[in-house]
């Protein structure tokens, strides 16, 4: 189908792009919207048929939950069939952000977004444009990212056309997304916090809020899941991603023979230097600090794939909670899944 995108750099294009998606949200359309973290593909979380296209446009599993989006804290407690105190001390600290909380659900969210579950994540994204079209629509918006399932997420408008192929009508750009990769999840509903998904907060951030030491981080076999993003396999480029370290080029080289890379068509992404060898030409600079990290990651995994890449070799990033997003996704994304992308 065709597709339009709506620009928002001006406050009139701002307004009249709020007016066009609030008005195909009521109809029961899906609409590409930015967030901070990455784009979402939304729909209105009350209508289980409108969430139900979100599913079919994406090709996602039913079993995998969406993020129900909420323009203010009253919105938030709406979805829930109770609040605890520890949500009121995280929302407190870090919404609106990308921070997600699992709370027991209220009986106005449908099935269908919770996977059949009796929690419910819910966030407050900071991006002016969402929290405008939440507003004007009056109801919270079901929104996962905006691409098909398991492929690399979208942190601009570019990249849901490219990925979307035509699916949707309605595109609202935004920009490239200033977080870059998606929120932290927090399950609160026990006796102590447990992480979910790590995010771009860390875990030693929550526990500081929370005042209560986390739970750890429990396998999903079997389980019904409460967060998106907890399978093994998630956040795929279509080149075959690896994830390793090297101190030269020499060990470099050493790493390419080893894996049966071929140089055709392979492109690197480092964070500590560039190889200097010129055997490796197609070799990208990410940035060393996990935050702009975090920023660049998929606007550059997407970047080797449209230039063809066949293999994406990337860097392993270093040790600690503020890296722990990124390790997530990378490891998900890499050949065999959930392997560490840590450094060894």
């Amino acid at each position: 189908m065709p597709v339009e995108i709506l620009p928002i750099h001006t406050p009139a294009l701002f307004e009249a792009a709020v007016s066009r998606a609030c008005a195909a949200l009521k109809a029961g359309e899906v609409v590409a919207l930015p967030t901070e973290t990455v784009y979402g593909l939304a729909a209105n979380a009350y209508d289980a048929h409108a969430v139900a296209k979100i599913f079919e446009i994406k090709g996602r599993p039913a079993s995998n939950p969406l993020i129900v989006h909420v323009a203010d804290g009253n919105g938030a407690i709406q979805c829930a069939r109770e609040w605890p105190e520890i949500a009121t001390r995280l929302a407190a600290r870090f919404w609106p952000g990308p921070l997600t909380l699992v709370v027991p659900r209220s009986g106005r969210i449908p099935d269908i977004v919770t996977a059949g579950g009796d929690t419910v994540g819910v966030r407050w994204p900071f991006h002016p444009l969402m929290q405008a079209v939440i507003r004007a629509c009056g109801f919270p918006l079901a929104a996962p990212s905006a691409n098909l399932s398991n492929q690399l997420s979208p942190t601009s408008a570019a990249h849901v056309v490219s990925g979307l192929h035509g699916r949707i009508r309605l595109i609202v750009d935004g920009g490239d997304c200033n977080v870059g990769i998606e929120s932290t999840v927090v399950d609160v509903t026990g006796a102590a916090p447990r992480v979910l998904r790590p995010g771009i907060i860390g875990a030693d951030e929550i526990e500081s809020v929370a005042k209560v030491p986390l739970l750890e981080r429990s396998s999903v076999a079997g389980a019904v899941l409460r967060s998106p993003g907890m399978l093994e396999r998630h956040y795929c480029p279509r080149a075959r991603l690896i994830v390793r370290s090297w101190r030269d080029d020499a060990e470099l080289d050493r790493l390419v023979a080893a894996e049966s890379i071929s140089p055709e068509g392979l492109w690197i992404l480092a964070h500590r230097s560039l190889p200097m060898s010129g055997r490796y030409p197609n070799a990208i600079m990410i940035p060393s600090e996990p935050e702009a990290y975090a920023r660049a990651m998929y606007g550059e995994l997407h970047r080797c794939d449209e230039a063809g890449a066949r293999c994406i070799l990337v860097e392993a990033v270093p040790e600690g909670a503020a890296w722990d997003g990124i390790a997530d996704r990378l490891g998900r994304a890499a050949v065999g899944g959930s392997v560490s992308a840590r450094k060894t």
